[in-house]
């Protein structure tokens, strides 16, 4: 047996059955969301890798949630991380620094580069998975992982596939999957002298079949920051056959895994709960209203039938179809059994009220505001504070996303570019220095205009208050202010002039109005 297989595996497979034994208890909501409303995801036992799912019409008759899902992913896919638009910026906790054009030249560069190699890679495709995986069974994770062509790979995962852990303060650290792979695909991963006898003959045989494979990352208890070898990263990643042979050890330097939470119930909880918990109860009834819905029409429109005892040979219920029969007089032949009245407005009414809960649920209406709703006797202010209004239910949420997803793509990712040479070398005052990271997207930036109204009611207030006194107007900063609202705004920092520039050009037209100002000589 070699080396890598001799190491003792026996606290990776301890630490990951524990892990799997956590998140046992919340299965079966994981499948009954995955029948009812995402029946294209989950995976869990029993599924089999690149087998085609059959999804139950009989539990899935009205597709509405499945719309509101999608609505609401798009929605924060083009209102978070828009691929088309800037959704954040780098600067520096310094505000008197970023007034350095060599500075802000650097920061505007480096989000430049980021967003190349974010467009390079598969991370927008994964983030649209993402945010369906979040909405539905309020977990959701990816591994992102270092390449050698696109700097970034990007791997999601589907509830079901994989588990998670937390440290004491409530933060993912630790991470564990079961997936499958063939004899051939082992080998050319792991190497073939690092796998187990009977696997290692069935890839030199070329046989097919699949075996499973554990793949367990973990924070390393050998973790020796002043080693640089992969034994004493701060994280270890291990995988492993089912019976605990270690095919590959390797570490991170940053927890590689992105896994984000809608909402916890109480910090000891790993997982999350989303949308989709919510609305569970009313797309069954929904479910269950469209398929009474459709029995009643079924009845009305080809209703049981009962048949006298005269009739000669078969019913023909056929248009124009005739039945003969022997009798005289009194019933007919062929007749309803009973009549089916069906109210459909009233039942459609009732239908739509659930659907419009479910799309509630799924905050469908907040993305859909302005196409929804008619605005025709509003102004372009009025329609701008319903936006933002709408935009505020989901704040508590994309707090949570920028803490668990925005900040650790950020972070990993810069790490990921900074080792292998694709960030530029930053100027002298600011190196070792931090970056903070703004968010600029559509959702943030409609959180952030919240506070416009706020800003010009009180310049304003200044103003009027200037017409008694102009005195007044000496205790108000309007340079902040200007800054403070063009920040709310999005605007780039690149675009605002610093306090040096600012002074040069207000020097400038005071010398000028003061060469206006003198007499000419004659």
């Amino acid at each position: 047996m070699n080396t890598i297989q001799s190491q003792n595996a026996g606290y990776f497979l301890t630490r990951y059955e524990d892990m799997k034994t956590q998140a046992q208890s919340w299965q079966s909501a994981w499948k009954e969301l995955a029948k009812y409303i995402a029946p294209t995801r989950g995976f869990f036992d029993g599924d089999k890798p690149s087998d085609g799912r059959k999804i139950d019409h009989r539990a899935l008759i009205d597709s509405d949630p499945l719309l509101a899902v999608e609505i609401l992913s798009a929605g924060m896919m083009s209102g978070l991380t828009s691929p088309s638009r800037n959704w954040f910026e780098l600067a520096l906790p310094q505000t008197e620094l970023m007034k350095d054009g060599a500075v802000r030249a650097w920061t505007h560069e480096v989000r430049r580069r980021m967003e190349e190699v974010f467009s390079r890679s598969n991370l927008y495709h994964v983030l649209h998975g993402f945010y369906q995986e979040i909405a539905v069974f309020g977990t959701a994770a990816f591994l992102l992982e270092e390449d050698f062509d696109r700097v970034i790979s990007c791997r999601l995962f589907t509830a079901g596939e994989y588990v998670l852990d937390c440290d004491d303060k409530g933060n993912v650290n630790s991470f564990g999957r079961e997936f499958w792979m063939t004899p051939v695909q082992m080998a050319e991963k792991f190497g073939k002298e690092n796998l187990p006898l009977q696997i290692r003959r069935a890839a030199e045989e070329k046989r097919g079949g699949w075996f499973k494979v554990l793949h367990v990352i973990l924070p390393n208890k050998q973790y020796d920051e002043r080693k640089a070898d992969f034994m004493h990263m701060p994280y270890a990643s291990v995988y492993m056959s089912a019976r605990g042979e270690i095919l590959r050890r390797s570490g991170y330097r940053e927890f590689p895994v992105i896994a984000a939470r809608w909402e916890v119930k109480n910090s000891s909880d790993i997982y999350g709960r989303g949308p989709g918990w919510k609305a569970l109860g009313d797309v069954k009834m929904l479910q269950k209203m469209q398929k009474s819905k459709l029995v009643a029409l079924d009845k009305n429109t080809n209703p049981p039938m009962q048949v006298s005892a005269n009739v000669q040979g078969e019913v023909n219920l056929l248009p124009g179809g005739l039945t003969r029969y022997s009798g005289s007089g009194g019933d007919a032949a062929v007749k309803p059994a009973y009549q089916v009245p069906v109210d459909l407005a009233a039942l459609e009414n009732s239908m739509e009220r659930v659907k419009q809960t479910i799309r509630g649920q799924f905050f469908a209406d907040v993305f859909l505001m302005l196409s929804s709703q008619n605005f025709t006797h509003m102004t372009a202010t009025e329609v701008a504070e319903r936006h933002q209004e709408k935009m505020l239910v989901l704040g508590p949420v994309l707090e949570r996303l920028k803490n668990e997803l925005l900040d650790p793509l950020i972070e990993r990712t810069f790490a990921l570019m900074y080792r292998r040479g694709v960030v530029p070398l930053p100027p002298p005052q600011i190196q070792g220095g931090e970056l903070k990271v703004r968010y600029v997207s559509m959702i943030a930036q409609a959180q952030k205009q919240s506070g416009m109204a706020a800003l010009q009611q009180a310049v304003a207030f200044a103003g009027s208050l200037a017409q008694g006194n102009a005195e007044v107007l000496d205790k108000v900063n309007f340079d902040a202010a200007l800054e403070e609202g063009l920040d709310m705004l999005g605007v780039a920092p690149n675009l605002i002039r610093s306090d040096q520039e600012a002074a040069q050009i207000r020097l400038r037209r005071t010398q000028l109005a003061a060469q206006l100002a003198q007499p000419s000589s004659k």
